[in-house]
């Protein structure tokens, strides 16, 4: 293969994540020069957001190879493979020192503005490919830069683009009138000034997934110690037997345990939970607030709202590129039937690489929870392979690009969210119906493991 007229310049891949350093370990490993760029003061700002909450997979799974064998020279020690960290561990004891050895390779509070061919808009065909990338920053002096690259990794996540509360996907009517009062992130505890906000406080918590289990859990813990304290527990579909994830069935058992946790929440009466209510309205009442719904239902006033609905990617500065993005999910077209969450069953991901997370625009890529979209269920490891096929692809080695053996941890759930919007398919497809984990060698990529 030949190399490209500007195999120079280097990648630029945008944040510094778990999944962007690693990108850049991985181009390192082909000899790519990488330069990442992170809006954030420091490497790892989004985990670091949420510190305080303890990933459901091991630093066995949270550890990229070509990261770990780039750490290596420095003396780095992977902590023990079988302890779980938190995000903030996670980010100090291992993204930090990461960070560290790319040296001038990585530059904070670098915001990622727009980004483009040279001198072509995405209605030019003349020479489209033959163009290198211009990706535009602002910095946080205030300063703009333009700068040039081979190719785009785009690994800025989706942390800072919740969901909103309204059950149509848009903001609900009061919603942000009220948002003194609403947060879209778990709490942590143990600040003192959040566990005030908590404390023997009515709380709704909106949402199905890990996000919302977690806050369920740390809610009925505050509950123990602070009278008065209650939650409302308010999700749009109804309860089956997959509301509260495998349980035991997982092969992740901490992930199994947070539904459980979740579940006993409910079972002890610190929670209330009130199926198929798709919020259209946040209304004040007095210090309150009261959630209204599309059929007319109004629940009880609440002190707080915990907002845990997702999260969807910022495709705003990528505007100018031609991508071929699913019209659901928001992910790469071929992704999407992958991860699918109306189809998508047992927790599994089949195999992706660079071949699926490909677009009509060459040599771009959305990689990481950005590559998924609007969906869930998105593992690190998984995207740890996305960009080992990625990096290969980019150093013109398609065989490896294409090569991988993959085993994923069951989640002992079967059916796609959206199945269970139907409370007669819920109930036909039980509970852990799941097979044990395939190993598959596929012409693409992916891999286990995750937060």
């Amino acid at each position: 293969m030949n190399a490209p007229a500007d195999i120079e310049l280097p990648v630029v891949v945008i944040g510094a994540g778990p999944i962007g350093l690693a990108a850049a370990a991985h181009l390192l490993d082909q000899g790519i020069e990488p330069l990442v760029l992170e809006a954030g003061p420091v490497a790892g700002s989004a985990v670091r957001d949420w510190g305080h909450v303890r990933l459901f997979s091991t630093w066995g799974e949270v550890v990229d190879p070509a990261a770990e064998k780039l750490l290596a020279p420095t003396g780095w020690v992977k902590p023990h493979e079988a302890a779980y960290p938190t995000g903030g561990e996670w980010a100090e004891q291992y993204l930090q020192p990461l960070a560290a050895v790319l040296g001038a390779r990585l530059r904070v509070g670098a915001r990622v503005t727009g980004v483009s061919r040279l001198g072509r808009d995405r209605v030019v065909d003349a020479d489209r490919e033959t163009q290198p990338f211009t990706v535009h920053v602002a910095h946080t002096d205030g300063s703009e830069e333009r700068l040039t690259a081979r190719a785009v990794i785009d690994a800025s996540g989706t942390w800072s683009t919740p969901g909103p509360i309204g059950g149509d996907g848009l903001p609900a009517l009061g919603e942000r009138s009220a948002a003194d009062r609403i947060s879209y992130r778990v709490p942590d505890l143990k600040d003192p000034a959040t566990r005030a906000r908590y404390a023997g406080k009515r709380t709704a918590v909106i949402g199905s997934g890990a996000s919302a289990f977690t806050a369920l859990a740390y809610l009925a813990d505050l509950a123990k110690d602070e009278a008065g304290t209650h939650t409302t527990w308010i999700l749009r579909r109804g309860i089956s037997g997959s509301t509260f994830g495998g349980g035991a069935a997982d092969q992740l058992p901490a992930r199994g345990a947070l539904g459980l946790a979740a579940k006993a929440a409910v079972d002890h009466g610190y929670a209330d939970a009130v199926t198929g209510f798709r919020t259209t309205a946040v209304e004040k009442s007095g210090e309150q607030l009261v959630l209204v719904a599309e059929d007319d239902r109004r629940l009880d006033p609440v002190d707080e709202v915990i907002v845990l609905t997702g999260f969807r990617p910022d495709l705003t500065f990528l505007d100018e590129l031609r991508l071929g993005l699913d019209e659901r999910l928001q992910a790469p077209t071929e992704l999407a039937p992958l991860i699918d969450p109306n189809q998508h069953s047992c927790g599994t991901v089949y195999p992706h690489g660079a071949g699926e997370l490909a677009h009509p625009e060459k040599d771009v890529y959305l990689v990481g929870m950005k590559s998924y979209g609007r969906a869930p269920t998105f593992l690190a490891m998984t995207g740890y392979e996305q960009v080992r096929s990625i990096a290969a692809a980019l150093a013109g080695d398609m065989e490896a690009a294409e090569r991988v053996e993959l085993t994923l941890p069951e989640s002992g759930v079967c059916g796609g969210s959206g199945l269970f919007d139907q409370p007669e398919a819920a109930e036909a497809t039980g509970g852990g119906c799941c097979a044990a984990p395939t190993t598959l060698t596929i012409g693409a990529a992916a891999s286990s493991g995750g937060c």
